[in-house]
């Protein structure tokens, strides 16, 4: 018997289900005697043994499907080794389900802080694989990540509406982009849907050099402006700070996100009407992109595959269009972010694209 432990963890995204009935097509495309345990809510299903028993029948008809069918939940790596309310180890309860169930491995599908926690259940001595999801694309050793397209194609479309009331009243719109850490979506996006200025957390922001770009735009008369800006963009100013005190001046910032604090400052620098779009977490909801749902069905083929031959201790990644396995150890802890440097910028800038860094 094949016992397989499933489970979706940290933010959730398009595709997951896609990604899950990849797997188990694949597997029960070559076994019968299969068993799918699929952990509840994420990590926390597999620290408190709750699990629901699957058959391949439950994974048909959501290839089309947002969100995730086991449910998921944001479990802090730091926070892993730290005892629960009740004193209960969570890493040694993992471990005493995945045995006590006598599974053979583990399907774990998340981001960064899920792949952390995944490496050390590797380094603990059971079997895993992990997919690559996150709309961020920020997973080290991966071409792509599903989620990604579909955020992008959410985040564009939302700069593509903008477009119409921008240019019917002359104003300056920002679009704040999802990504703290990373502006993979907010750069494609951005691109995509033909913003002017695009601000990342990779390439700090003057607001003088946003001025002279409206200014610009104005003088050659274009009336309007459309920022597309990741919610962790940052200042040249802040980012001068230390990580501590730049964490202190958020704490106490007035604004609730970047996107209102730099319109507060256009308007003054400006004197034009700012209005703001958050798209939010629609980036993350709906159907997958047809992009993502090859993607997903790929990558959980490749995980099948692995699993059938039992090589454990990988991430199944994209890389040149072809899926490949990367060693866990080789991915936990490690964070891709947008090169300022790459060609992808250069292009941008090629064409007019400001990052408001000059």
């Amino acid at each position: 018997m094949l016992r397989i432990g499933m489970l979706t963890s940290g933010g959730d995204c398009q595709a997951l289900n896609a990604a899950m009935r990849g797997v188990v097509k694949g597997v029960c495309s070559k076994r019968d005697d299969v068993e799918i345990y699929g952990f509840k809510d994420g990590y926390k299903g597999l620290i408190y043994a709750d699990f629901s028993m699957l058959t391949s029948k439950d994974f048909s008809g959501i290839l089309t499907r947002g969100g995730t069918i086991l449910g998921t939940s944001r479990q802090p790596f730091k926070l892993m080794r730290v005892p629960d309310k009740d004193g209960l180890d969570k890493v040694e309860a993992m471990k005493h389900t995945y045995h006590k169930l006598n599974l053979n491995c583990l399907v774990i599908l998340g981001g960064n802080g899920t792949h952390k926690t995944a490496n050390l259940l590797r380094e603990e001595g059971l079997n895993v694989i992990t997919l690559p999801k996150t709309i961020d694309n920020d997973l080290w050793g991966t071409d792509m990540t599903f989620g990604f397209q579909s955020a992008v194609d959410i985040a564009t479309d939302t700069i593509d509406r903008i477009h119409t009331t921008a240019t019917s009243h002359s104003r300056v719109f920002i679009i704040e982009v999802m990504g703290h850490k990373v502006g993979h979506v907010t750069l494609h996006a951005g691109i995509a849907g033909g913003a002017d200025i695009i601000l990342l957390p990779e390439i700090p922001y003057d607001i003088k050099a946003i001025k002279k770009v409206i200014d610009g735009r104005s003088k050659a008369g274009k009336p309007f402006t459309i920022l597309a800006v990741a919610e962790g963009a940052i200042s040249k100013k802040d980012a001068k700070l230390s990580k501590k005190e730049y964490k202190e001046k958020l704490a106490k910032r007035k604004y609730p996100s970047i996107a209102y604090e730099l319109a507060e400052q256009i308007q003054k620098e400006t004197d034009k009407e700012v209005r703001i779009t958050v798209p939010g977490h629609t980036q993350r909801g709906g159907s997958p992109c047809p992009y993502d749902r090859v993607f997903a069905t790929r990558v959980g083929a490749k995980a099948a595959e692995l699993i059938l031959e039992e090589k454990y201790g990988y991430m199944v990644a994209m890389k040149n269009g072809e899926t490949t396995k990367v060693p866990l150890a080789e991915v936990a802890g490690k964070l891709k972010t947008v090169d300022p440097k790459c060609g992808l910028i250069k292009e941008a800038r090629m064409t007019g694209i400001s990052f408001g860094d000059e």
